[in-house]
């Protein structure tokens, strides 16, 4: 079993920033491609970004790219989103993912991360924009 847990989240300001960690924990190691989705109630869940084992990463938001980045420390087995200009329309609830494929799908690189490409999946952290 794979297990992962997020953590991070919380009330953010316009422009402010946060760091959301997601530990791995089970039968998974560093070879398991990663990604981070989000959801709003009403929506379906979305990719925002992906990492390979390669580094490769793949926006599935093109507003994330310039604010958001992800990284991984394979050694401890977290992964990060690090946000920064967090701005309103960012509220969601964030999921970390993770699948044994070690590369991304070919077509993230042109639709970003998808849901079904992932097998793993943490019970999410919420952002919420504060005024």
């Amino acid at each position: 079993q794979v297990q992962l847990v997020e953590s991070g989240g919380g009330a953010v300001q316009a422009g402010g920033s946060l760091r959301l960690s997601c530990a791995a924990a089970g039968y998974i190691d560093s070879t398991y491609s990663m990604g981070w989705f989000r959801q709003v109630p009403g929506k379906e869940r979305e990719g925002v970004v992906g990492i390979g084992i390669d580094g490769l990463v793949s926006y599935g938001v093109a507003s994330a790219k310039g604010r958001f980045t992800i990284s991984r420390n394979n050694a401890k087995n977290i992964l990060y989103l690090q946000m920064n200009n967090l701005k309103p329309e960012n509220t969601a609830m964030y999921y970390c993912a993770a699948d044994s494929r070690p590369l991304l799908h070919a077509h993230s690189q042109f639709l970003g991360p998808q849901a079904h490409d992932f097998n793993y999946w943490g019970q999410g952290t919420q952002v919420t924009f504060s005024s």
